[in-house]
């Protein structure tokens, strides 16, 4: 009953009714709107808390950076390389534009903090221990899906196509000066440096106000969505297939990588979970800032409708048995 109370509590979370308020409200051709320069607030000040936040946590490990280095560098290329791997499937099972495969494939590389807490209160009532380092895994894990998911969306633009189908200068400048990957990266770099002394000083403005800003983001990204509720006509069987088998194969290759690592069984559980997730907030804010001219209507949806209820009802105890019968 008490684990059910913590599936429930987190599906039906403020955060997510503001979301579904949103959609309503659009639906309902309501004049509540977000102006737009507050939505390029509300999505640079998302990137900015997660990065600094995500460094601060990397700065305080336990036993030192070194310590989860093999970890760390493996979540890293785990989360650059399964926006690739996505985009591929996307490409063989729908007819969605390439920036909206991008966006959806940069999702599913990265990961979503809600089904991580969930994943570590199930840990936790079940009994099982994990390293605490994995949170700095967690944070490491949010950036490079996003740099994988430009990348991809440039290559498909006939002008950042060079012959032979190398990067051009055009292309590498348009990624790496982006603004959303320079204040993410650039966040999680100052929070790494400023460690916990840093987060103090910060913490009414980058903590505490988080959850509410979050909810205002889901609410202004509701009604972007129900703005774009016409594009929901290419939402396919093909494509809600894929909000739960994609999940499936990321948990996949992190057991795999969790086993040649020699995790333990929690550890390497919270690891498939990271693998399996998909971001609906660092993520939809980043394409929001970099790729507008991709469907929110799509992309969204399929991460926070199909994938995180999936993840939190039926994923997270899967993937803790799988980690048991391979790791125990």
């Amino acid at each position: 009953m008490e684990l059910f109370q913590v599936f429930l509590q987190n599906l039906l979370s403020p955060a997510i009714l503001f979301f579904a308020l949103g959609i309503a409200a659009g639906l309902l051709r309501s004049d509540l709107d977000v102006p737009e320069s507050i939505s390029r607030y509300l999505s640079i000040y998302l990137m900015m808390s997660i990065g600094f936040k995500g460094g601060a946590a990397l700065a305080g490990t336990d036993g030192g950076v070194l310590s989860a280095l093999p970890l760390l560098l493996a979540g890293a290329a785990m989360s650059f390389a399964i926006p690739f791997i996505a985009y591929w499937l996307l490409r063989q099972t729908t007819r969605l534009d390439a920036p909206t495969q991008a966006a959806i494939a940069g999702h599913y590389g990265s990961v979503s903090i809600v089904t991580f807490v969930t994943a570590v209160s199930f840990l936790q009532l079940s009994g099982i221990s994990y390293q605490g380092y994995i949170v700095a895994v967690l944070a490491m894990m949010e950036a490079p899906a996003i740099l994988s998911a430009l990348y991809i969306a440039h290559r498909a633009a006939p002008e950042t196509i060079a012959v032979g189908k190398q990067a051009t200068p055009k292309l590498s400048r348009e990624i790496f000066t982006n603004g959303a990957i320079l204040l993410l990266f650039g966040s999680f770099v100052i929070g790494f440096l400023s460690g916990e002394t840093g987060l103090e000083k910060l913490e009414g403005f980058l903590v505490t106000p988080f959850q509410g800003i979050l909810a205002l983001f889901l609410l202004d990204m509701g009604l972007v969505v129900a703005r774009q509720f016409h594009h929901m006509k290419a939402f396919s069987l093909p494509l809600a297939a894929f909000g739960i088998y994609m999940p499936l194969l990321g948990a996949a290759a992190g057991l795999a990588t969790a086993w040649a690592l020699g995790l333990g069984v929690g550890t390497g559980a919270l690891f498939m979970v990271l693998c399996a997730s998909a971001s609906y907030i660092a993520v939809p804010a980043a394409m929001r800032l970099a790729l507008p001219q991709a469907k929110a209507a799509i992309y969204l949806p399929l991460s926070l409708a199909i994938t995180f209820p999936f993840n939190i009802v039926a994923g997270i105890p899967l993937y803790v048995l799988a980690a048991e019968h391979v790791l125990g």
